[in-house]
């Protein structure tokens, strides 16, 4: 991890995605983000501009297959980077909570920036897709991003009706409380008994 910037820099080839992240924790929230599936852009646009981390995604899927490897990939690699720019994760406030409205829908994202992944994800969603985007890929896209980043998260959709702002309230919820988790603790320490993550 440099010190002077918290950086992280996945590339990812398999036979079914080829992926490239930069993220930067301490930017501007500026997100350039080209995954071939316009509603997954919208998504991880808002997780960049909410969480104030700039970020870089360019993924080529396997499209034609579904979107299925795509998302849970990117997951993966987001998860490697933001690890990365992270180090050894200390002098960090690591929890970080939110309450996120999006018109009519509520969501609620709670996390650890641990070391021990896990994922809680109580969220149900009434429609199969929004556009090529499979609503079902929201949790898979969560679990991928919090094993690979080391993250106990927990998120709940406590009510909505309409699946694009249901959606839309968990990623922005999740980029709030990411926010705050990431951000630097007054004296550098590590927030643990153990005095390590």
């Amino acid at each position: 991890m440099d010190k002077l910037k918290r950086c992280g820099e996945v590339v990812r080839k398999t036979k079914e995605t080829d992926i490239y992240i930069s993220l930067e924790i301490d930017g501007k929230g500026d997100a350039q983000i080209d995954t071939g599936i316009g509603f997954f852009d919208h998504m991880l646009t808002a997780l960049s501009v909410h969480s104030g981390i700039s970020m870089t995604v360019k993924v080529k899927g396997d499209l034609h297959v579904d979107c299925h490897h795509t998302i849970e990939d990117t997951g993966i690699a987001l998860g490697q980077a933001l690890s990365q720019a992270l180090g050894s994760k200390s002098g960090i406030v690591r929890y970080g909570t939110a309450f996120i409205p999006m018109d009519e829908a509520l969501a609620m994202c709670s996390l650890d920036i641990s070391n021990r992944p896990f994922l809680v994800f109580d969220c149900e969603f009434t429609n199969q897709s929004c556009g090529s985007y499979d609503l079902c890929m929201t949790e898979e896209f969560f679990r991928a991003f919090a094993f690979n980043a080391g993250i106990t998260l927990h998120i709940r959709l406590l009510y909505g009706s309409n699946d694009h702002h249901k959606a839309e309230a968990v990623y922005k919820a999740a980029a709030h409380a990411l926010k705050t988790a990431v951000s630097l603790n007054q004296d550098g320490s590590t927030l643990s008994t153990k005095g390590v993550l």
